[in-house]
C-alpha cells in the first residue's frame, strides 16, 4: 500500500454495532491516597474510587477505536466535609465524554477544513476511529467560537 492508494474502509456496510471493530482498551489511573482539599487546603485521605470510560483517537492502522479507562480516588476533607474527585480536566472537559484530542481535532476539522458537521463526524470515523454524533461536533464548534470571541484582541 502506497501514498495516495485508496483502500476501503473496513467499516462499510456494517449495520449492526456488534459487527463494529472492538476498541483497544487503555487503563489510566489517578488514584492517591491523599490530595489538598480545593475548598479549605487540608489534606483528604481518599474516600472511594469512581471509574470512567473515555473515548480517545483511535489507531487507523489496526482500525480499532481507542478508549481510556480512568480510575479516579475520591477524596473527603474531615475539616470541611467536603467530598472531591481528582482533578482530570487535562484529559477531558468537566463532565465530558471524549478527550480533549477529538474534541480539538472535530472542531478543527470543521473550522480550518471547512467541512459541515456530518462530514466531519464521518471523516472522525473514518480516520480516527472515534465515532462522534455531528450535533455534538456543532456544540463544541459553536463553545469554540463562542470562547474565541471573549478572547481579548480576537
Amino acid at each position: 500500500m502506497g501514498p495516495g492508494q485508496y483502500t476501503p474502509d473496513s467499516s462499510e456496510g456494517i449495520t449492526s454495532v456488534a459487527d463494529l471493530p472492538r476498541p483497544r482498551i487503555e487503563y489510566r489511573s489517578r488514584n492517591f491516597r491523599r490530595r489538598l482539599c480545593p475548598r479549605c487546603g487540608r489534606s483528604a485521605f481518599r474516600n472511594g474510587l469512581t471509574h470512567r470510560t473515555l473515548h480517545d483517537l483511535g489507531d487507523p492502522c489496526t482500525g480499532r477505536p481507542k478508549q481510556l479507562r480512568l480510575t479516579c480516588s475520591v477524596h473527603r476533607c474531615s475539616r470541611c466535609r467536603h467530598s472531591f474527585v481528582i482533578d482530570t480536566t487535562d484529559l477531558v472537559p468537566p463532565g465530558g465524554h471524549y478527550t480533549h484530542r477529538v474534541v480539538d481535532r472535530a472542531v478543527r476539522l470543521v473550522v480550518e477544513d471547512g467541512l459541515p458537521y456530518r462530514a466531519a463526524s464521518w471523516h472522525l470515523w473514518r480516520d480516527h476511529r472515534v465515532f462522534v454524533p455531528f450535533a455534538t461536533v456543532q456544540n463544541w464548534v459553536e463553545a469554540a467560537e463562542k470562547k474565541g470571541a471573549r478572547a481579548p484582541g480576537g
